[in-house]
């Protein structure tokens, strides 16, 4: 299994092969969202689900334009989201759920937000968008489904680096304030993020 970033503030440029079936969140711009993913050698298309962690604009600007790319895609949004989604097929989600094999929903966190907790073979790892329910919240939903082994995503502006100290893999991206600070204090596991990293699971 890969997890490729396709939007971030940061910018990397691998090259990647191969179609992406799950999108987590959909970024502000939707044409840098779809311009990245057909630069990364993948279909809009072909994408089959979109999952939105929360409906803050930096993470909900590309939905339209993914949905109109993704015609079939089904779209699975916390059940405070309320903005119209034309012709989709919509899960609301509260409680935590299990969206397709190896990949589950940790429910909506604090009335706000969800994340992905995915199954590997080296433990879960914990797919975030912005952690406003707090890093060790959502860590401890994910680890309702079994051990949690990473987490890569926005931390937004915690601090609580404690609850990342038995993570063998940690990877802050978009909003997280502390970049420095964790990378300092998790000099083996920490990968720095950036559009078109690629997590080998």
């Amino acid at each position: 299994m890969k997890i490729t970033i396709v939007y971030d503030s940061e910018v990397k440029q691998p090259g990647l092969k191969g179609e992406p079936q799950i999108l987590f969140d959909a970024g502000a711009d939707g044409s840098i969202l779809l311009h990245n993913i057909r630069a990364l050698g993948f279909d809009p298309g072909a994408i089959g689900v979109v999952v939105i962690s929360h409906p803050h604009w930096d993470h909900v600007g590309g939905l339209l334009d993914i949905m109109e790319a993704s015609k079939d895609a089904e779209l699975y949004l916390t059940e405070s989201f309320t903005q119209v989604v034309p012709k989709a097929k919509i899960t609301k989600i509260k409680e935590p759920l299990q969206i397709r094999k190896d990949i589950f929903s940790t429910g909506e966190l604090k009335g706000i937000e969800q994340s992905l907790a995915i199954n590997t073979s080296k433990g879960f790892l914990v797919v975030v968008g912005c952690s406003h329910p707090g890093v060790g919240n959502v860590i401890d939903a994910a680890s309702k489904f079994g051990k949690v082994y990473g987490i890569v995503g926005g931390f937004h502006g915690s601090r609580d680096f404690d609850r990342l100290s038995s993570l063998s893999l940690i990877c802050p991206c978009h909003c997280a304030r502390y970049k420095s600070e964790i990378k300092h204090l998790f000099s083996e596991q920490c990968i720095e993020c950036g559009a078109g990293l690629v997590l080998e699971l």
